[in-house]
């Protein structure tokens, strides 16, 4: 099996948490989650990112969406390394770790060639319906922004519900500000309804607010 793309189905899996054994995507149907993983427990740059997204964590909470991270790291490592974050950092990790040996790693191709044999920065977005609509990569020297991940499941949301598209750095768009794009005509007669229309800078190009 490839790794999987976007559109396809989030691969299923048996997973040991630090929260207990997770059967994946089936015990979160219904609710987006967040599937992200780290280099090592116990690193300067990973302890940043999780001290960061515990912060953002309610907001995650409030969109309908778990968070999960992961590693290959023996389950006893997560949860020294989460002690250690509590006590030193005063942040407690509310969301589960995956304890990996390697197999969860090889199904979403978290180890890349050159990389060793430590997972690289990814994040899966995965809907309620177990489909993958996003994911990101990145190297180990670079943390990821999280205020960016927020946006992108919010923008997620609001796409599926009003059947929209999100503009560039939504909700600043440097054009249409928090508007969000109407999809472009489909036929000629709906073509020429929208020329002049308000919102329209052409058929093709629409926006309104919400």
């Amino acid at each position: 099996m490839g790794m999987p793309l976007i559109g396809d189905k989030f691969p299923e899996m048996t997973v040991v948490t630090t929260h207990g054994v997770m059967n994946l995507p089936k015990d979160l149907k219904g609710k987006w989650f967040i599937l992200f993983s780290h280099p090592a427990d116990f690193t300067p740059v990973c302890t940043t990112e999780f001290h960061a997204f515990q912060q953002l964590y309610p907001q995650f909470r409030e969109l309908n969406t778990e968070l999960i991270g992961m590693s290959i790291d023996q389950i006893y490592s997560h949860i020294k390394w989460i002690e250690w974050i509590d006590a030193n950092l005063n942040t407690k990790i509310e969301f589960p770790l995956i304890a990996d040996h390697g197999q969860v790693a090889e199904m979403l191709g978290l180890v890349h060639p050159g990389a060793g044999s430590s997972t690289v920065r990814a994040v899966f977005f995965v809907d309620p319906e177990g489909t993958i609509r996003a994911i990101l990569y990145y190297p180990a020297e670079l943390g990821r922004n999280f205020d960016e991940i927020l946006r992108m499941m919010k923008g997620f949301q609001l796409a599926d519900k009003e059947k929209v598209a999100i503009p560039a750095n939504w909700p600043n768009n440097e054009l249409f500000g928090s508007d969000v794009i109407v999809p472009p005509a489909r036929t000629v007669k709906d073509a020429e309804a929208r020329r002049g229309k308000e919102g329209c800078l052409d058929w093709w190009l629409c926006h309104r607010s919400i």
